[in-house]
């Protein structure tokens, strides 16, 4: 007699370790640009406006190559497409080091977006084939919480890099690239060697558990295949489409503030180390909301409350941070604002399994990212320009307020459009593909 507990322990304890660990390092070289900006900017000669653009280009190469790359994995398998991913874009990052002006910035930022595609929804589709959907809330939290402990490791990691300006030569933004991008490499040649690409060709598995797990889908996935888009079909499926709209401000709100908390905490007045490590606090507290929030969303059917609830919150703080005065009050604010930003967009990602799978499911849950994520691409150039125009560095807080804000708004009009329940999904399913 097999035990469910016992499956689902033994799979989480193998893949999401690794997966996490993988995420931790994609997470560091995205937010890497946050700290070689407090130097790079002066040594290129760029504005902080042109600066942002720069960074914001990842996100046009992401998105432009997030659906095929995920399409990409059905067809090659996680483990050989993570590697590719993971080498190719350890390589551009260390790239970054020997970048000599604003334009050799503009291509390999364009180029890290397009290497990186996919592995993030590929990881959300990954855990669809491994996880009853009863435990999906919580692994793609525990998933995310890496996401917090890369800003956590990567913050005191880039001021210290940042503070070894002119060692061997080498300036502090450029030790900032090389000693991020070098572990992306090493770690896509692990993965070759431990990631399985789906329960059938696991090892750690017995028989018995793997027929268990075969079932436990298959059962779960009934009645969905003639409601399910499959490929690129998924693209044009209209709830694909307001989830991806809903998604934007999710992204926009979480790289505007961590593209922004060193600049920020920097005009406290402290050094680069010790700015790293202040910009530890806020991400701890995501890393606790990242499993609390999931956990808790993952025990009822109404998820839409554990997406809005934080996002508002999230906004909330973010404006109080503006209206306060005080240095360590407005931090505070930041660091549970940061936490409102986080903690719903697991829960949020538990929605698009219950009418996608299979190859849709790739296409769909890559169309819903690609496009969210432009969300990066947005903040990155609105934050530094109301910088820039305002000389203010707490004022673009405003604008990522209003963005979260709004993104809850349409999550509860998403929501009520699709259903409360999986019954609610199901029939919003059919009345779609009637039309």
């Amino acid at each position: 007699m097999v035990s469910e507990n016992h499956i689902v322990s033994k799979i989480t304890w193998r893949l999401m370790p690794f997966l996490g660990l993988l995420y931790l390092i994609a997470y560091i070289d995205r937010q890497n640009v946050s700290f070689a900006k407090l130097q790079m900017v002066d040594s290129l000669g760029m504005s902080e406006y042109a600066y942002g653009l720069g960074a914001s280009l990842f996100f046009i190469g992401y998105f432009i190559f997030e659906v095929p790359a995920n399409l990409f994995l059905t067809r090659f398998g996680a483990r050989i497409w993570f590697a590719r991913i993971l080498i190719s874009w350890g390589l551009v990052t260390i790239a970054l080091a020997f970048t000599q002006n604003m334009t050799m910035f503009y291509i390999l930022r364009f180029l890290l977006g397009l290497c990186e595609a996919g592995f993030f929804p590929g990881v959300l589709y990954l855990l669809t084939l491994w996880f009853p959907k009863d435990y999906r809330g919580r692994m793609v939290g525990l998933f995310m919480i890496f996401s917090a402990l890369a800003n956590a490791v990567g913050a005191p990691l880039g001021g210290m890099l940042l503070d070894l300006d002119g060692s061997l030569g080498v300036r502090g933004w450029e030790w900032v690239f090389l000693a991020t991008g070098v572990p992306a490499v090493l770690a896509g040649v692990i993965t070759l060697f431990y990631l399985n690409d789906t329960p059938e060709k696991a090892t750690f598995l017995s028989d018995d558990e793997t027929r268990w797990l075969k079932d436990r889908l298959a059962k779960e996935n009934a009645g969905m295949e003639k409601d399910a888009d499959h490929g690129f079909r998924a693209l044009v499926n209209p709830r694909v489409l307001l989830m991806a709209v809903c998604y934007i401000g999710f992204p926009l709100a979480a790289y505007g503030l961590s593209y922004w908390l060193p600049t920020i905490v920097k005009g406290f007045g402290v050094s680069n180390t010790v700015n790293g490590f202040i910009n530890i606090i806020p991400w701890l507290i995501v890393a606790v909301s990242l499993w609390v929030v999931p956990a808790a969303a993952d025990r009822t059917e109404r998820k839409t409350p554990y997406i809005v609830g934080p996002a508002f919150v999230g906004a909330a703080f973010l404006v109080l941070s503006v209206l306060i005065a005080s240095p360590v009050l407005q931090f505070a604010c930041l660091c549970v604002a940061a936490a409102g930003i986080f903690a719903g967009q697991p829960v949020f990602w538990s929605l698009p399994s219950r009418f996608l799978k299979g190859a849709g499911a790739a296409a769909g849950l890559a169309a819903i990212n690609s496009v969210g994520n432009l969300g990066g691409f947005i903040a990155q150039n609105v934050v530094p320009w109301i910088n820039d125009a305002t000389g203010s560095d707490l004022l673009p807080m405003f604008f990522l307020a209003a963005c979260l804000a709004a993104a809850g708004l349409l999550v509860i009009v998403v929501g009520h459009m699709l259903g409360r329940d999986p019954s609610g999904y199901a029939a919003a399913a059919k009345v779609s593909h009637s039309r």
